[in-house]
């Protein structure tokens, strides 16, 4: 469960990387994957810092933390 919750993650990371803010409802239902493994990800994101949720309404506001660090 682990390695599927990383794998997830990266796959919530690109597709915010592309997207830029967008509310989680729409991560949900892009990504064909099972909605308690996207929130785990996203969860796991959130805590490691590499994402920001902001509540929006009914809904999250989701996008990737800004940083000074550089990536190789």
């Amino acid at each position: 469960m682990i390695t599927q919750i990383g794998i997830v993650a990266g796959e919530i990371w690109h597709y915010l990387d592309k997207h830029g803010e967008v509310m989680l409802s729409d991560v949900l239902s892009n990504l064909s994957r099972e909605k308690d493994l996207v929130l785990m990800s996203v969860g796991w994101l959130a805590r490691e810092g590499y994402v920001v949720l902001e509540k929006k309404d009914s809904d999250f506001k989701v996008f990737l933390r800004k940083t000074d660090r550089i990536i190789p």
